[in-house]
């Protein structure tokens, strides 16, 4: 393993001061929460992470990579490199996909480390008035799935329908205006289903046969609107497989969106939230079938460590957080399944990053498809790299997150798959995007829609 030695970190922070100008011009991170100085400490710069790293491998930069900002972290909390603007843009190209995490040899807890400096980001840097302006729509609109409704319904129907939208399009003009409002506006489905403007699951679904497990169901904020199907399929096979399943009505955004840009009060109030809706339902597991939504809900007794009310609730709530796939994985299928089409069908499993390096987790969704009688897998290339989407990354930084997303479909269509599978909301919108530009005709399919179709004896149509 490649270390470095005292003197070469020295002359690692001696470049910085030289790049981010004259110390305490600007102040460093404030007392709360600042990056924890032993967790940097711990990174020994070997570089492991550097091809991991979606940012990096797309700009080219130190300082654009998990190393460089360490190394930024490290400067600023000894007062050697300002707190400034500069350096808080490399703190906000990083995805957060955690994929150096997974890499590194020495066990770095990057992950602790972006999301303490995203807060102090958040809390002390200004922002222009355009960027202000965005994030203020985007964490007062998508957090709330019945404020995003009463938008979508005159946008998808008397905006797309009119030919506003084309026209618009055609002139680029949101690009004119701001390549972050283009990128938001670009990711609009054509349409939307009746049910995307109602929830049909709310209640309790009883389980088929003997019961099992009393299981709680997540909703999600963006996927009961752009994809409801999930949902669907995700109760019908829970039910299936003895479950009996609690659809809570007052649940609400379970806060991966602002955790994971920093917004720590917004978090932490709709954490309270979703543990005040599931808590009185004596659950045995709570599924989630959104792997973003999994990661930020197993984190809740570090988001509400510090509330003396809920502290020990988070805990207990997060004990109970599984993503359905691990869960099925664990307690076993037990309803019968039928091939989905008549010839051998190959799929390409695709990992979402808060799956795969968030939450560990990678064999279970395979060896549930595998079960699906005349399934063959088809791995791809740079199967752990960020699709680009990486909750709102793909508005908030449009062209990194256009060259990941070009990159993840080339590799995906390069397996000579004929339907990929994907367990994000997220990333289903980045991939089907970047296939449609492409001009390729793929599904994508949530793998619980898959199970489903093959415990009801569906076909894949043509």
């Amino acid at each position: 393993m490649q270390t470095t030695d005292s003197s070469s970190r020295s002359d690692d922070r001696a470049v910085l001061r030289e790049k981010f100008a004259i110390p305490n011009l600007n102040p460093g991170f404030d007392k709360q929460n600042p990056p924890d100085s032993k967790v940097i400490d711990s990174c020994v710069h070997c570089g492991f992470c550097l091809p991991t790293c979606p940012s990096y491998r797309v700009l080219g930069k130190e300082m654009d990579s998990p190393r460089g900002r360490i190394y930024l972290m490290d400067g600023i909390n000894k007062g050697e490199v300002p707190f400034s603007e500069t350096a808080s843009q490399h703190f906000d190209t990083c995805l957060g996909c955690l994929a150096c995490v997974t890499a590194c040899p020495s066990g770095v807890r990057y992950d602790q480390l972006i999301e303490a400096t995203r807060s102090q980001v958040e809390r002390n840097q200004p922002r222009s008035f355009a960027e202000k302006a965005l994030r203020k729509l985007i964490f007062s609109l998508f957090p709330y799935p019945n404020r995003l409704r009463l938008l979508m319904w005159p946008t998808v129907g008397l905006y797309q329908k009119t030919g506003l939208q084309k026209r618009l399009r055609s002139l680029r003009m949101f690009k004119k205006i701001s390549p972050q409002l283009e990128a938001m506006e670009a990711l609009l489905p054509d349409q939307l289903p009746e049910k995307a403007f109602r929830d049909d699951l709310i209640g309790v679904t009883p389980a088929q046969g003997e019961t099992r497990y009393r299981v709680g169901m997540l909703l999600g904020c963006v996927q009961r609107l752009f994809n409801p199907d999930v949902n669907d399929a995700t109760a019908r096979v829970l039910a299936a497989n003895g479950c009996e399943v609690v659809v809570p009505a007052n649940q609400g955004c379970c806060g991966a969106l602002t955790h994971h840009q920093g917004q720590e009060e917004q978090t932490r109030q709709l954490a309270r939230q979703m543990i005040d809706a599931f808590e009185p339902h004596n659950l045995d597991f709570i599924a989630i079938n959104a792997s973003g939504c999994g990661h930020s809900l197993k984190e809740y007794g570090h988001i509400l460590a510090d509330d003396p009310a809920y502290a020990e609730r988070a805990k207990a709530f997060a004990a109970k957080v599984k993503d359905v796939q691990e869960f099925l994985a664990e307690v076993g299928l037990t309803a019968e399944m039928s091939a989905l089409q008549e010839e051998p069908l190959a799929i390409a499993y695709q990992d979402a990053c808060h799956m795969i390096h968030g939450q560990q987790i990678s064999v279970q969704p395979r060896q549930l498809l595998r079960q699906i009688p005349g399934v063959k897998l088809k791995e791809s290339m740079d199967a752990g790299l960020c699709c680009g989407s990486s909750g709102i990354y793909n508005i908030l930084q449009p062209e990194i997150a256009q060259e990941l997303g070009k990159k993840k479909v080339t590799n995906l269509t390069n397996t000579g798959a004929s339907l990929i599978a994907s367990a994000n909301i997220g990333c289903f919108v980045q991939i089907s995007k970047h296939l449609e530009l492409e001009g390729k005709v793929i599904p994508v399919l949530h793998p619980m829609q898959l199970l489903d179709m093959a415990i009801r004896g569906k076909k894949l149509s043509r």
